[in-house]
């Protein structure tokens, strides 16, 4: 008999090249180094876990497991529970946006939407246009797909429209992605002006607009702006992806994606050799705690907790931060985005910060062009507002 020995082991076939081209999630190495219990972290976009739903969300297994075992623990369609897409379809109608059931895909979350979009739309070499900065996730997404990413300038509302009608004449990309309600990391909304002239690049040099909106029911103050997906010209190539992971407990890992049906059955197609199908279960689950609880209820809870907690983050940072720092006052969502003075660099520092138990999340790997070291995203939903005080008192002696 011949063993390997005798004519000498092979080489192990290497990975896929995308895979050693993009790298690791920062914000969840982060996490894993702050997930001690005695550090308050600033660092990830978690919801407060106190807040979930648990009797509700357990009331709803319950009942779609008592009920209907049989069905809720088989395989199930593609597409999505039917009572699921209904109930989300009229969630968005009502939020000023039609929709009917078969205009959307349920997914394993809004980030398997992205990712299904990154395979039914782009090939090797494409490019891909992003706020700058823009989710860090997206960038990864997009990167194993193989894209050109090329950053769009922004300021403090978000992306400029005349770049981006000169970015998208002279590059010709394939998708614009988008975060345009309290972005992460930015915290920042897009103005109703600016998403009216991204529907109108988007309509007259022909371009896909990927709005990725988990965090728009989260708004503290102010009026909401009307999604792109809704703006003249803009209706028939832009996908609007959302997620339950905000508003019910990411747990669950559900979320949708709205689009064209060609479009959208293109995804089905790439969800079918990704997973089949979203978990059956769950989903039923969600549409009983849809149709049996007040979501609208426990979202002004969430919201009001949130607000409390965003305004005491503000009211400590300019104790906690060093003289000459700024920052903006989100409306709503999870972020807020700082800046130290010029020739502060917030990822050497992030070390001092966890020494003293205290973390926050660096800037710099949210960029998709040039990075600006200064920056960094606090997050202030996981922590109570006496938690976030004692957090910055933490801060500012790592960092003053």
């Amino acid at each position: 008999m011949t063993t390997p020995a005798d004519v000498g082991a092979a080489a192990v076939p290497a990975l896929a090249a995308r895979t050693a081209d993009v790298g690791g999630s920062p914000v969840r190495e982060i996490l894993a180094l702050t997930a001690r219990p005695e550090v308050i972290s600033f660092a990830g976009g978690l919801p407060a876990p106190e807040l979930f739903d648990a009797e509700g969300i357990r009331a709803a297994y319950d009942a779609v497991l008592r009920e209907s075992p049989r069905q809720v623990l088989q395989y199930s369609t593609t597409e999505g529970d039917p009572s699921l897409r209904a109930a989300v379809a009229a969630r968005l109608t009502t939020r000023g946006l039609p929709t009917d059931p078969e205009d959307l895909l349920i997914t394993g979350g809004s980030q398997q939407g992205l990712s299904l979009l990154a395979s039914a739309l782009l090939d090797p070499g494409d490019t891909v246009l992003v706020e700058d900065p823009t989710y860090l996730a997206a960038l990864q997404c997009f990167g194993l797909a193989g894209a050109r990413i090329i950053p769009v300038p922004t300021d403090a509302d978000g992306i400029l429209p005349d770049a981006l009608d000169a970015l998208v004449a002279a590059e010709q990309p394939k998708l614009l992605y988008l975060v345009p309600n309290f972005q992460n990391p930015t915290g920042r909304t897009l103005p109703l002006a600016r998403r009216r002239a991204v529907a109108q690049v988007a309509a007259q040099r022909g371009l896909w607009v990927v709005e990725d909106d988990p965090y728009g029911e989260l708004r503290f103050s102010g009026e909401p702006v009307q999604w792109v997906a809704g703006c003249a010209g803009a209706e028939d190539r832009t996908v609007l992806l959302s997620s339950f992971s905000k508003v019910m407990a990411p747990g669950l890992r559900l979320g949708w994606l709205r689009g064209p049906a060609a479009l959208r059955r293109a995804c089905v197609i790439a969800k079918q050799a990704a997973d089949l199908h979203t978990s059956t279960v769950d989903q039923a689950a969600a549409a009983r705690y849809l149709a049996d609880s007040d979501l609208d209820a426990h979202l002004a809870t969430i919201r009001n907790a949130y607000r409390e907690r965003r305004d005491a983050l503000l009211a400590g940072l300019a104790d906690a931060l060093p003289a000459g720092s700024s920052w903006n006052r989100p409306d709503g969502g999870m972020f807020l985005w700082a800046r130290l003075p010029s020739g502060h660099d917030a990822t050497t520092l992030l070390p001092q910060a966890v020494a003293h138990n205290v973390a926050y999340v660096p800037g710099a790997p949210f960029f998709a062009g040039h990075p600006d070291p200064a920056t960094l995203r606090l997050s202030f939903t996981t922590h109570t507002p006496a938690e976030i005080a004692d957090g910055l008192t933490r801060l500012a002696k790592a960092l003053c």
